[in-house]
């Protein structure tokens, strides 16, 4: 996104009450890095947002997993007696599109 496109976007605004420590060790981290207190803490808090959402939305698997969801999807088992009694009450209890 090109400087142009970023102010051009509109802006809004968030509130956070903290604590007066939280506030100062903020401050000084900011400090450090050499930018404002509102740029660090949108920069911190856009990071924690984007690792949450990948924790909870991106699956990470070894070789041996990789090699075992394959072969479950290619070579699937065939359906025990819980899962077939499921589907029949499914079916007496939802009706059809």
């Amino acid at each position: 996104m090109s400087t142009a496109e970023a102010k051009s976007q509109k802006l809004e605004r968030i509130e956070a009450r903290i604590r007066p420590d939280q506030k100062r060790r903020i401050e000084r981290a900011a400090s450090i890095r050499g930018t404002s207190v509102s740029d660090f803490i949108v920069r911190h808090a856009d990071e924690a947002a984007r690792r949450t959402i990948e924790e909870h939305e991106v699956w990470t698997l070894n070789e041996a997993q990789s090699i075992a969801f394959v072969e479950a999807c290619l070579n699937p088992g065939k359906p025990g007696k819980a899962l077939l009694e499921a589907a029949r009450l499914h079916e007496q209890l939802v009706e059809p599109w």
